[in-house]
């Protein structure tokens, strides 16, 4: 009796911790991290300016039923507008 015991304890740890190491994993997925360059979610436009450098770059965002314009951004992600208005983004190829 002792072992059966001993062995649906050690079995319900060892299921226990590879769940836990599964719900780890699982969080820590690149999928969550945001791209680098224009991308879009449900409902919001972004800009991810991905450096090591800390340099500001212009970026032109084209915008639906307005004037495209031209932008400074810091290194990370910055808000554009609502998906519905921006249309993309890019790097006009120099710095500010």
């Amino acid at each position: 009796m002792h072992a059966r015991r001993l062995l649906t304890s050690t079995l319900g740890s060892l299921a226990l911790a590879f769940g836990l190491l599964g719900a780890g994993t699982a969080t820590a997925t690149p999928a969550a991290v945001a791209p680098c360059g224009f991308y879009e979610t449900g409902s919001d436009a972004y800009y991810n300016h991905c450096t090591s450098d800390g340099s500001r770059v212009v970026i032109k965002v084209e915008v639906a039923w307005a004037p495209d314009y031209e932008r400074c951004v810091a290194p990370g992600r910055t808000w554009l507008g609502s998906a519905d208005e921006i249309q993309g983004a890019h790097y006009a190829g120099r710095t500010c």
